[in-house]
């Protein structure tokens, strides 16, 4: 989203929307500026798919497991994430601050003959929609408030629904590996991240829970030069928080 577009009430932060939405068109691109993200989507879906499966009770050889779900992920960038929810079976909505991103979005899920419901926003939109499945990946450490962000996820959380976060954790594994090393040697755009803004895991638990939450799962994503990133029980670089209705 543009600042021009920035509602009065809104947890955006136009700096980071106009940050993101400069690589809106090269968001698809696994060699470009997003390649990071491209490389931390097979992880990222196998543990959202574990964590649905865990949850609703599914067929783990089931290609549908999300058939009759609403899910909604917030800070969708161009749909990296969209649209294999989209293929899992849920009638899915993309929600991202860069309306350029939103762009990209929609016409690569045309493309791709994926029906998704995408808008430019923040979280606000949602207010009165509520989601079975409400995802948030690497998004959390650059809104402007991270609680009001995260009480805006739990509103839209259905009675049985699940949410399921993803950011970095603010050790000194995280400054080294995704700023000094990431941004300085260009993996990372530079100027992506502020590191201050990184949440502890045990932070994010006490966000989500004074929003009426209740943890069930927080697992590591972790990082080596010969497997890539991986789930794991390390959460010093980065990790998964899944909650429910407590």
């Amino acid at each position: 989203m543009t600042s021009a577009t920035v509602t009065s009430v809104t947890t955006i932060d136009p700096d980071e929307a106009a940050h993101f939405g400069k690589l809106a068109r090269d968001w698809w691109d696994p060699k470009g500026s997003s390649a990071m993200l491209h490389r931390l989507n097979p992880p990222r879906l196998g543990y959202i798919r574990r964590q649905v499966d865990a949850h609703w009770g599914g067929d783990p050889t089931s290609f549908a497991p999300l058939t009759g779900k609403r899910a909604v992920d917030i800070g969708c960038g161009a749909g990296l994430l969209c649209e294999p929810l989209a293929r899992l079976g849920a009638a899915v909505t993309g929600i991202d601050a860069a309306a350029e991103n939103i762009g990209v979005a929609r016409t690569h899920a045309a493309q791709s003959g994926l029906a998704i419901d995408y808008r430019a926003g923040s979280v606000e939109l949602l207010a009165g929609e509520r989601f079975d499945l409400v995802t948030s990946m690497e998004v959390i450490e650059h809104v402007t408030d991270p609680a009001a962000f995260v009480a805006g996820l739990a509103g839209a959380l259905a009675d049985d629904g699940l949410m399921i976060l993803s950011t970095p954790n603010r050790t000194a594994m995280s400054r080294l590996a995704m700023i000094t090393v990431g941004e300085g040697s260009g993996m990372i755009p530079k100027g992506t991240h502020d590191w201050s803004k990184f949440l502890t895991p045990e932070e994010l638990t006490v966000l989500v829970e004074d929003a009426g939450l209740k943890v069930i799962d927080i697992s590591g994503l972790s990082f080596s030069p010969g497997q890539g990133f991986a789930v794991s029980d390390d959460t010093k670089l980065n990790y998964f928080l899944t909650a429910v209705r407590g």
